[in-house]
């Protein structure tokens, strides 16, 4: 591998995260807060460290496949570090640990949070806070590359790497008009939520702050009780809905704002996955219903944001979950592992899979009864190859393994297993909150440091789908 080329493109990476710290630096600056200088001089090092690469390395459009996932993992590492910076400059709740944890758990979009007091925090770093979500929700490679006046044959290679294979498999378009497609649709829902909640009665900036969670599936919020500092339903609502759009395939979503709104309702995975939201809400709302609520609405209300929350992978909270029924929380558990749609922000083992699963145990069971018969298994009107079918079930063992082995290391670090299992599979889902110590309403503040470290390794593996960060330390030294 070259290392010039990807120190390249790492800098250009480097410069992306570098505006939004110089635009968290300056809502510091106007509110004359203390978290301005380390803000700027976090701004300033990533700057630095974007331009040196872009005045002294010469570009490359032919990027090979090994340098396209050296490029997109080290990016993913490299913010991280850098939005470890004006934590640790404002120091507070902030050790090196706890700087990590966040930084990792923002650009990942999981939402999990070890601060103790939210609205502690200025304004500015709140803003670095939830933008670390926004950038990452889009996956930094696909924003920078959406941006770049010229990016040609590395563009495939790069793209090909940071997007999932089940979301380009809905794509039928060039590379450079899916990556446009991508943006134009993210910055879209952004506006519109954001211009939803200043309607309902949110501050501006709140509003800006909770578009960025949502549409990035994440959950950062700015207040210590998530959503439910508000008790607003139509807040409520506005972030319900836009976190169920947040969890379709943007395609299918860029195609439905051209008119074609029917391709959203064609696509098999779509049906299951709103299919999926609504019983799951109606199973919780009946748990809920007498046993913590005892009006039905009232009951349907904390349900249904719930599930959407988790099963979107979004992870804000309406109501505090710790306290619910076993069986509301199975089902919360299920949500976390599953997620929502392909080719959207959202994390998880997604619905596609899911799906694909499930048609499979069903032609394997006619070959069982009906020896002779031929039998094809169909996703979305195409025909699935066996090569396909063996990826998803080799994901889907891995992925329940990790959340397995995680679960082990963080009992050995002496967290309880509801606690445990929950943290596990709300990080490698990019979910955020379990149940136990680290519910809705909870925090990941008085875990061990281990646990922690733990945990972000997990963040990562799902937001990369387990093989991109394994190949990447299982890769060859660079030459």
């Amino acid at each position: 591998m070259r290392s010039h080329v990807i120190l390249r493109y790492i800098g250009v990476v480097a410069l992306a995260n570098g505006a939004f710290l110089a635009a968290s630096a300056a809502i510091s600056a106007w509110n004359h807060e203390p978290a301005f200088l380390p803000l700027l001089y976090s701004a300033l090092i990533s700057i630095l460290f974007g331009v040196f690469p872009l005045l002294f390395v010469p570009p490359a459009d032919q990027i090979r496949n090994d340098e396209g996932l050296f490029i997109v993992v080290s990016s993913w590492l490299l913010s991280c570090l850098l939005g470890v910076l004006p934590y640790v400059l404002y120091g507070g709740e902030f050790t090196f640990t706890n700087a990590w944890f966040e930084s990792v758990s923002g650009f990942t979009t999981t939402g999990s949070s070890i601060l103790t007091d939210v609205e502690a925090l200025p304004l500015g770093l709140l803003f670095w806070r939830a933008s670390t979500h926004w950038i990452g929700g889009i996956g930094i490679i696909v924003f920078v590359l959406s941006v770049l006046p010229a990016i040609s044959q590395a563009a495939m290679v790069l793209s090909r790497t940071e997007i999932s294979p089940l979301a380009r498999n809905n794509f039928q378009y060039r590379t450079r008009e899916t990556l446009h497609i991508l943006l134009a649709v993210y910055v879209g829902l952004t506006l519109l939520e954001t211009v939803s909640l200043v309607a309902c009665g949110m501050n501006l900036f709140d509003a800006v702050a909770h578009s960025f969670a949502t549409i990035a599936t994440g959950g950062f919020g700015t207040r210590n009780l998530s959503v439910a500092h508000y008790g607003s339903v139509a807040v409520e609502s506005v972030i319900g809905l836009f976190m169920i759009l947040s969890g379709i395939h943007f395609g299918l979503l860029f195609l439905a704002a051209g008119g074609k709104v029917r391709t959203i309702w064609k696509s098999t995975a779509v049906r299951c996955y709103l299919a999926a939201l609504a019983a799951g809400s109606l199973l919780v709302t009946l748990s809920l219903h007498g046993a913590i609520y005892a009006g039905w609405a009232e009951a349907f209300r904390y349900a249904s944001f719930q599930v959407v929350s988790l099963g979107t992978s979004s992870g804000f909270a309406s109501a505090d979950s710790a306290g619910w029924p076993p069986f509301a929380m199975i089902i919360l558990i299920y949500f976390t592992l599953q997620c929502a749609c392909s080719g959207s922000t959202s994390g998880g083992i997604k619905v596609e899979r899911v799906v694909l699963l499930v048609k499979a145990v069903r032609v394997k069971m006619m070959k069982l009864k009906h020896p002779r018969a031929v039998v094809s298994l169909k996703m979305e009107d195409s025909f699935v190859n066996d090569e396909v079918l063996t990826a998803s079930l080799l994901f889907v063992c891995c992925y329940l393994v990790v959340v397995f082995l995680s679960t082990v290391l963080l009992a050995a670090c002496g967290i309880d297993l509801l606690s445990g299992f929950s943290a596990s599979a709300a990080a490698m889902g990019n979910v955020g909150p379990g149940f136990g110590s680290v519910s809705s309403l909870a925090n990941y503040g008085a875990l061990p440091d281990a646990a922690k470290w733990i945990l972000t390794f997990v963040m990562l593996l799902g937001r990369l789908e387990i093989f991109g960060l394994l190949l990447f330390f299982s890769s060859r030294t660079l030459k």
